[in-house]
């Protein structure tokens, strides 16, 4: 039977159609449907042979006469749209009571406090603020004082900007983590991120050395359940930070999608037993809220041949399943999140594997976890309903 999962996160690639959508001000949203259409169409040949085309509502997509996967799609059941929230539901959390947001910036109370905490001599922002704008229009002032650059978005984050050469990682991540401290009680936001840049050629561009330094999350999960069972999880890109560390047995961080898929076929080879979970983050970051819709396309595509190997290297005691988070429409109005669908696509070579079955639609991301939980004998999950009996026979 199964003994090992590989689970691959495809940071907010959404296909459309949450039935909430207008609640969250993202009615007519489909991430995957625009891009398509904005890149005169995608070549996924390992994704559609999986069924990734098949899959009920899935548009800018063909279809496959034979999936070798089963395929279906999950509507998310927590109150949110952002990276945290759903990866919590996929393990098992709902999260009942939205994050708290900050559309005004953040209280005189909370930025004195940040000041008294960090040493900080002042900051600059404290605004709702496109990342990649906000230190074009703020980094000269940033680096004349050495003042920190606060933003956050329409997510529940505390976003946390500094030149490499005036603020060093190390010491922004300090910073952050003294954040992480005081951001509590009813100011718990789910992240504070460390937001690394450098000057190049006059150009500010953001590096590889971002950090998510999360709220933790209650240890009754799935990761928490197979790590007390003796199981490995290893987290592969931002995954660690998203948990805050709870579940994890070894983790490594990553610079760019490829980077993850090298690290995730690496684990592949190590893992004897139990989960690698992996997040590849450049579709959201660098892609969807930037709204490059060519990137995007680019970067499916670009993913789509990594998943060769990854096919390729699989043996009968190994479940593969692709899915996503939220969506973020880089179609679509503004630079945030969308309320969206998500694709799921499970394989196997096993000969017990149900290749072809058709999942429909999920009420909630938990079935991931509750069908890995069954997989794998551990406790049952609070939410989800376990598809193992559908996908093997």
């Amino acid at each position: 039977m199964i003994k090992k999962v590989i689970w691959i996160v495809l940071d907010s690639v959404g296909m459309g159609n949450a039935p909430d959508a207008e609640a969250f001000g993202d009615t007519g949203a489909n991430t995957i449907a625009h891009t398509a259409k904005a890149c005169g169409g995608l070549q996924l040949y390992n994704l559609r042979r999986l069924g990734y085309g098949n899959i009920d509502g899935m548009q800018g997509i063909d279809a496959v006469e034979s999936p070798i996967g089963a395929y279906g799609r999950l509507q998310e059941l927590s109150k949110g749209k952002d990276t945290t929230i759903g990866h919590w539901e996929m393990i098992g959390i709902d999260t009942e009571v939205p994050f708290p947001t900050y559309p005004q910036g953040f209280p005189d109370t909370i930025m004195k406090e940040f000041l008294e905490k960090t040493g900080c001599k002042g900051y600059l922002g404290n605004c709702v603020a496109s990342g990649t704008e906000i230190i074009k229009q703020l980094g000269e002032e940033h680096i004349r004082t050495g003042y920190p650059i606060i933003y956050t978005s329409a997510d529940s984050v505390f976003q946390i900007a500094a030149c490499e050469a005036v603020i060093p990682p190390e010491q922004l991540y300090n910073i952050c983590k003294a954040a992480r401290k005081l951001l509590q009680g009813e100011h718990n936001v789910a992240r504070v991120i460390a937001r690394p840049f450098v000057v190049e050629n006059g150009q500010y561009i953001r590096t590889a050395n971002r950090r998510d330094f999360s709220r933790q999350p209650s240890k009754e999960n799935l990761l928490s359940y197979m790590k007390d069972a003796g199981l490995q999880v290893a987290a592969v890109g931002k995954i660690e930070d998203i948990f805050d560390g709870v579940g994890i047995t070894q983790a490594v961080h990553t610079k760019d999608n490829m980077d993850g898929m090298d690290r995730t076929l690496q684990y592949m080879e190590q893992i004897q037993e139990g989960l690698i979970f992996t997040n590849l983050v450049e579709f959201d970051s660098k892609w969807g809220h930037r709204r490059d819709a060519l990137g995007y396309g680019k970067g499916l595509e670009a993913f789509d041949l990594r998943l060769e190997e990854v096919l390729c290297h699989m043996t009968d005691e190994e479940l593969l399943v692709i899915t996503a988070d939220h969506g973020c429409d880089p179609t679509f109005r503004g630079t945030d999140h969308t309320r969206e669908c998500v694709p799921v696509l499970w394989y196997s070579p096993s000969g017990q594997f149900r290749h072809g079955k058709n999942l429909h639609t999920g009420s909630t991301f938990a079935d991931i976890g509750q069908t890995i939980a069954d997989l794998f004998q551990v406790k049952t999950l609070s939410i989800g309903t376990s598809r193992k009996e559908e996908l093997f026979s």
